[in-house]
């Protein structure tokens, strides 16, 4: 339909845009030069013929968009006398140029067997060239184009621009991803391609990455392992304590990594990456919950067996417990199933954490009635003694007055668990709360809004002010800063000219100074925006922006 679409002449027929999502911006670049004879344009101009290219052959890449600086362009300047003079109108300077300014194909040639391509080459690639036009002649005498207008190198009317590291205007190069695709693998792929890039360029020019999302895959996946490997060994040890068997807390802690083994291959077969919403609501308590009641049990009858056999002690040990290990390991799978049914953003980003949380007790199940109590039946000491864990002594020394305090006064202690249950109620009524908890990105994204109607160039200093003031107040805590304003070559973000949008890369948190939390950093970056007059800020961060503006869409 884009094709049959019928618009006044000089407008360009509207294109599909890159095939990805809103969290397709992945990574960014500047391009700067160190000579200051090395205009903008030229910038532009290297950076859409040589690099933008090169970047778009990258497997995964779905567009290569530039942000900033000028895009040249031949301005032809009529001068109506001089027209008049020669008896020609605009529609007769256009029409030249339109028909001296194409490349043609001729066909081809055989000769002597070999086929040869005719081409005619008409593209015009200077100004000296577009002078030399002929319009007509006149008497004999050819009429160019230099004859009723001046032809210059100028720019395209500009809708938007970057500025960055405070150091004036550049130009910004901004890579999306396929849908799809793996931003990790992208991203690498991307900074690889850069390297290469950048020897092709002159020595003044160069490439520098700004924001590349592999900084934050690898510290949400380092967080993962951290999270699951603390949490595994802080499980382990609990039921090292409580078993009071080393060997029976062996046995309960590889159901560990045997559930989670069998988790991963159906995360597999089902498409699920392994990322921070699918491993990080991971419980290992209520991974091992069915194994402990299967050892623990086990290993109470093998201290109470008197003389029967060992295989049999084992098996009415583990068909005692194995319906309430069954339906109380169903009923926690159940607690999950609404969460499949959530649809839009919510399921996108919800359903992967349900499904693993599935996987890995439905393997949790299975293990603690087929391998738990073979490996019980293997491992555990056969003739154990019937005293309890220490552990276990000293809660029920601990548990017993309190018990007998409770029975005696049976109705104070139901007042006043009541009045904690009420007191819980109205506290959660007044005290904000969160669904997901907030990732922390190691950058800020503050997007600004100014009065209708500013100039670009005003728009441009005033965002070059700001950042050298957040660069001189903040040098421990930014590793890079720059800004976008207006809108870019391909309207990704259709703004205004009133509307910025500040991202601030954060250097590590142990080096920060004028803060020790990212809130705390906010709130001390907030001042800075509120002492320009007519601006209001809103700080989000990169992927979190995006995500807002996608549910708002």
């Amino acid at each position: 339909r884009l094709q049959a679409v019928e618009l006044p002449d000089g407008i360009a027929r509207p294109q599909l845009g890159p095939v990805s999502s809103g969290l397709g911006e992945v990574f960014h670049y500047v391009v700067r030069s160190d000579q200051t004879n090395r205009t903008l344009a030229e910038l532009r101009e290297l950076h859409d013929w040589v690099v933008k290219p090169q970047l778009r052959q990258v497997r995964g890449v779905a567009e290569v968009n530039a942000w900033g600086g000028f895009e040249k362009q031949y301005h032809v300047v009529a001068e109506p006398e001089r027209l008049i003079k020669h008896g020609l109108t605009f529609a007769d300077l256009i029409e030249a140029l339109q028909a001296n300014n194409q490349n043609v194909g001729g066909g081809q040639v055989v000769r002597g067997g070999e086929s040869l391509l005719v081409q005619g080459l008409g593209l015009a690639t200077g100004v000296q060239q577009i002078t030399d036009i002929v319009i007509t002649a006149h008497e004999g005498a050819p009429v160019r184009v230099r004859d009723v207008a001046t032809v210059q190198v100028d720019h395209e009317i500009r809708r938007g621009a970057v500025t960055a590291e405070g150091r004036g205007e550049a130009v910004l190069g901004l890579g999306f991803m396929l849908m799809g695709e793996n931003s990790a693998v992208v991203t690498r792929a991307l900074r690889q391609k850069l390297a290469e890039v950048q020897a092709a360029l002159p020595a003044d020019v160069k490439l520098e990455v700004l924001y590349d999302r592999t900084e934050l895959v690898e510290k949400v996946i380092r967080t993962v392992e951290h999270n699951l490997l603390a949490g595994a060994l802080l499980v382990v040890a609990v039921l090292f304590l409580f078993l009071g068997s080393l060997r029976a807390g062996l046995i309960v802690a590889a159901a560990i990594p045997l559930s989670m083994l069998f988790a991963g291959d159906l995360m597999l077969q089902a498409g699920i990456a392994a990322s921070l919403l699918s491993l990080g609501a991971i419980d290992f308590g209520l991974i091992v919950d069915s194994s402990v009641i299967m050892i623990e049990n086990c290993a109470r009858h093998a201290a109470q067996r008197r003389g029967r056999a060992w295989l049999d002690t084992i098996r009415d040990a583990a068909v005692e417990v194995r319906r309430p290990t069954l339906f109380g390991e169903l009923i926690i799978m159940i607690v999950f199933l609404p969460v499949l049914t959530l649809e839009g953003i919510e399921g996108k980003m919800f359903r992967p954490m349900a499904l693993t949380m599935i996987f890995a007790l439905a393997g949790s199940m299975l293990l603690s009635l087929t391998l738990m109590p073979v490996l019980a039946s293997l491992v555990l000491p056969r003739s154990a003694p019937a005293r309890e864990p220490w552990l276990v002594r000293a809660c029920h020394r601990l548990y017993a007055p309190v018990l007998d305090l409770v029975l005696r006064w049976r109705r104070l202690t139901l007042l006043g668990a009541l009045a904690v249950v009420a007191g819980a109620g109205l506290l959660a009524t007044r005290m904000g709360g969160e669904f997901l908890p907030k990732l922390g990105e190691q950058a800020l994204a503050v997007s600004t809004v100014r009065l209708a109607g500013v100039a670009l160039d005003e728009a441009v200093a005033l965002n070059d002010r700001i950042e050298q003031a957040l660069l001189a107040q903040f040098p421990d805590e930014i590793e890079h800063i720059w800004s976008r304003l207006g809108t870019a070559e391909v309207a990704t973000d259709p703004m205004g000219i009133e509307l910025t949008d500040y991202f601030i890369a954060l250097k590590p948190r142990g080096q920060w100074t004028k803060a020790k939390t990212q809130p705390e950093l906010v709130e001390a970056m907030r001042a800075v925006f509120q002492q320009v007059p007519g601006m209001t800020a809103a700080f989000s961060q990169p992927i979190e922006m995006r995500m807002n503006e996608m549910i708002a869409g």
